[in-house]
């Protein structure tokens, strides 16, 4: 079972492998740890700063030597569309990586996860599983230990 800190190491062993994905899904019910995971991979990618979920704002911005994490959280989105007017198609252009908590709300406007991450609250712990869905996906995790 997957504490916090089990979902920081996580996010951190996912940073590691970063560079071949474009869009990570993260879901999960309320309070199952997906931003506790965001956290992980944002400080080992150097981010000192405060990491919060944009529940609120929908997607926060990292800039990351030469790319942008965006991470967004789409549990209060209203119309998958809206999307397209935050800049959706921008996001995932050049090294720019999203990592999406809630993607089923904008599922088809959102292109195709390269990894699902799929936490389940077990008890006091989580669960998590990982699916890939394309060939980077695959090659990510196949390097997890």
């Amino acid at each position: 079972m997957a504490t916090a800190a089990d979902m920081e190491a996580l996010g951190a062993a996912l940073a590691a492998r970063l560079h071949a994905v474009r869009l990570i899904g993260l879901r999960g019910e309320l309070g199952a740890g997906k931003t506790t995971l965001v956290r992980g991979l944002l400080r080992a990618l150097g981010h000192a700063g405060a990491v919060k979920s944009p529940t609120f704002t929908l997607v926060e911005p990292y800039a990351l030597e030469g790319r942008v994490l965006y991470h967004l959280d789409l549990y209060r989105l209203n119309d998958p569309e809206e999307l397209e007017f935050l800049g959706l198609r921008d996001y995932l252009q050049g090294r720019n990586v999203c990592v999406v908590e809630w993607p089923e709300r904008a599922a088809r406007v959102l292109p195709r996860a390269d990894i699902d991450v799929i936490i389940q609250k077990v008890n006091e712990g989580r669960q998590v599983k990982l699916v890939s869905h394309t060939d980077q996906g695959a090659a990510l995790l196949s390097g997890l230990p």
